[in-house]
């Protein structure tokens, strides 16, 4: 059997994770395969997990075998660790990382059916995760997810959007704080953390904020946890983190403002932090992170606000 082996893309990484009964269902998840190359490296041990049990039919064993089989031969996958972390090195654009470390993800693609094989090279745990899905609903459910997760207030006035899979930060009225990974339903329900309990329909969550006091904003992806930039009033260094109102002093010296200005790009480059995402943190931090200029598509590379079409241009040219 030829397989035809593609990198793992960014927004297909959600699905290479254990989904919920609700996202399986929609997703045509039909289960997955763990599995690890034991203390030599050249096993073979594997645990199979059952998903959604209508998609689990005698077509998909049959081929599930075909694939998995044509993976253990030499030089496949899963021909041992050491061929794994060969083909994973040798495609260093599959990596991401992990919830724990470093992680490379692939997909297989047949008539029927997609495979999202997640894997890492380390002895002593598992060193795979093979997730099958139906290749239909997968991909109207990812297609549909494109369109983002909304959050409204109570009266139907759109706050902001997240890609799926971001994180929110709802803040009650006690102080105390939550964060929640958020996941696409359809574009009225999002789930909430994890499991049926954690669906909620927009307005629902809306409406339960207003009666407790609550406020939810984005905790972008797209964003750094922290950068540098210049307090606009005074051309001082500060330091801004995601999520948080205001700045942050530094115990940097202040060298006027077009040395700060310099100091501060050179650093956020360093630390891998884009123009736009630097103007993103200094308009949330001011501003309110639900706001649109709180998010660094409103930016070009110079850290320039975009007009509205021109945002619009470069969302496009980012999905595609």
């Amino acid at each position: 059997m030829e397989l035809e082996i593609q990198t793992m893309q960014p927004g297909e990484r959600l699905y290479a994770y254990r989904q919920s009964t609700q996202l399986e269902g929609q997703t045509g998840g039909i289960g997955r395969l763990r599995g690890d190359f034991g203390k030599d490296g050249r096993e073979f041990f594997t645990t199979w997990e059952d998903g959604h049990g209508r998609y689990k039919t005698d077509a998909f064993r049959q081929e599930f075998d075909r694939v998995v089989n044509t993976l253990r031969q030499p030089g496949g996958l899963f021909s041992g660790r050491s061929e794994m972390a060969r083909i994973c090195h040798d495609h260093a654009d599959a990596g991401f990382d992990g919830n724990y470390c470093r992680e490379y993800g692939f997909r297989i693609n047949t008539q029927q059916y997609s495979y999202l094989l997640r894997c890492h090279t380390d002895p002593g745990d598992y060193n795979f995760y093979l997730f099958a899905y139906m290749t239909e609903h997968l991909g109207r459910h990812m297609e549909n997810a494109g369109r983002g997760i909304r959050f409204i207030t109570p009266d139907y006035k759109e706050l902001f959007r997240i890609p799926d899979g971001d994180k929110v930060r709802i803040t009650w009225s006690d102080g105390e704080r939550i964060e929640h990974t958020c996941r696409y339903i359809d574009d009225c329900h999002l789930e909430l953390g994890r499991g049926m309990d954690g669906i909620r329909h927009i307005c629902q969550l809306a409406e339960q904020l207003r009666q407790n006091g609550g406020t939810v904003i984005p905790l972008r992806s797209s964003l750094p946890e922290q950068c540098y930039n210049l307090l606009p009033s005074t051309g001082g260094i500060i330091l801004v983190k995601k999520g948080e109102t205001g700045f942050f002093k530094t115990d940097l010296p202040d060298m006027g403002r077009e040395e700060n200005r310099a100091f501060v790009l050179e650093t956020n480059e360093k630390l891998g932090v884009s123009r736009a995402q630097a103007e993103a943190m200094l308009a949330g931090s001011i501003f309110g992170w639900q706001t649109q200029a709180a998010d660094p598509c409103s930016y070009d590379e110079q850290g320039r606000i975009l007009t509205p079409k021109q945002r619009f241009q470069k969302e496009r040219g980012e999905a595609r």
